[in-house]
């Protein structure tokens, strides 16, 4: 039984990528950030931007399924950022942030 088509989740995969990437290009720090939080905002920076190199390489192997996990995870690192107010963002397009 296949759960997905292909073709599906390639769209799904290219809008997300476009997605990450614009937000990735985006996000900033909040300037009044403490030294902790700017620790903890970039850790999270850093993670987003592992798993959408992550997500570049699985889908260079074609392993769809696990690029589009990665570049959900990867975007999910950036909503974390933005909800908890260690990311200074205004687009609720790209951002979890209303």
């Amino acid at each position: 039984m296949e759960f997905f088509k292909m073709e599906e989740l390639k769209q799904k995969l290219e809008k997300y990528f476009g997605l990450t990437r614009k937000a990735l290009e985006k996000v900033k720090l909040h300037s009044d950030l403490t030294e902790k939080q700017v620790e903890q905002a970039n850790d999270l920076l850093d993670l987003s931007k592992r798993y959408y190199e992550d997500a570049l390489h699985f889908e260079d192997k074609n392993d769809l399924v696990n690029a589009f996990g990665a570049v959900c995870y990867s975007h999910a690192f950036l909503d974390i950022g933005a909800r908890i107010g260690l990311f200074d963002v205004d687009d609720n397009q790209l951002f979890m942030v209303d």
